[in-house]
């Protein structure tokens, strides 16, 4: 005698909303993130099969050359995030509610998440914990899905001493709490940034939503990565990190290729161009 599975199955959705995240989680489904800051860039992440993208704050170092994230504003973050919303139609965008946006008060970050839902995101991230909650009930009670942020926070750098592991020993309660906090306020998920693998595997079992992990280790609910990193564009890339591809080197190639064709007349040949 066979016993029926108590998981329950899911189906791939034709477009991702906020409950599908719930669902992946309560059929074992692995989510999957990358950052995306551009039309062109958010097609070809879309066409590789990525449910989540992630319109991040990291638009300032990694496509506007800043030292961090610190620099980005409201505007910057409006325009990335039209851009890939526009670009993409089954992906659930997710848009960073930048620094200085949103920790002034409840009614400011939901003036900045508003103006980001109208450029076309899905949700909005935001970091902090239990300093956080208020806000976040403000926007979902408004209609506004919001993803938090816990562990390593950008920007808050200067505050943790930069990206270092965050919630060892004694401060992994007050990670837990945070995250406790966060779900009770009506997050749709969770992102963990640099934090040990055995907390984020247990905050992620304590969890009725969805974490998705970035530097937390393999039991996460699923995965984030900087499409850069991922893709190999950059010499460094984070220790946690896995480069998928090596594309820097290959455009670097191209580029040189081109530059070499031209100069020496090779290019433009006959069958580049139609003579009329």
């Amino acid at each position: 005698m066979t016993t029926a599975s108590t998981t329950p199955e899911f189906k791939e959705p034709k477009t991702w909303r906020v409950h599908h995240l719930m669902q992946a989680k309560q059929a074992g489904r692995k989510l999957t993130m990358l950052t995306a800051y551009d039309a062109l860039t958010a097609r070809i992440l879309e066409a590789g099969g990525v449910d989540l993208l992630l319109v991040g704050d990291s638009y300032g170092n990694v496509m506007l050359g800043f030292d961090g994230t610190l620099e980005v504003s409201l505007e910057h973050m409006q325009v990335a995030t039209r851009a890939v919303a526009h670009a993409v139609s089954k992906p659930l965008v997710v848009a960073d509610l930048p620094f200085g946006s949103y920790e002034a008060s409840p009614q400011q970050a939901f003036t900045s998440a508003a103006s980001l839902m109208k450029q076309g995101a899905n949700a909005v991230k935001l970091e902090g914990g239990q300093a956080r909650v208020d806000a976040v009930r403000l926007l979902t009670s408004s209609g506004i899905p919001v993803v938090g942020h816990l562990g390593f926070t950008p920007q808050s750098e200067n505050t943790l001493g930069g990206p270092r592991m965050q919630g060892r020993g004694a401060a992994a309660q007050q990670v837990i709490d945070d995250a406790l906090a966060l779900q009770e306020s009506g997050v749709c998920a969770l992102v963990l940034e640099l934090v040990p693998a055995p907390l984020a595997t247990e905050i992620t079992k304590l969890l009725r939503i969805p974490v998705i992990g970035i530097g937390a280790g393999p039991e996460t609910d699923g995965q984030v990565l900087v499409w850069s990193d991922m893709a190999g564009m950059t010499d460094w890339a984070p220790s946690f990190v896995k480069k998928f591809a090596e594309l820097g080197p290959a455009l670097r190639q191209a580029t040189e290729d081109y530059c070499n064709a031209v100069k020496e007349g090779s290019f433009p040949a006959e069958n580049n161009y139609r003579m009329e």
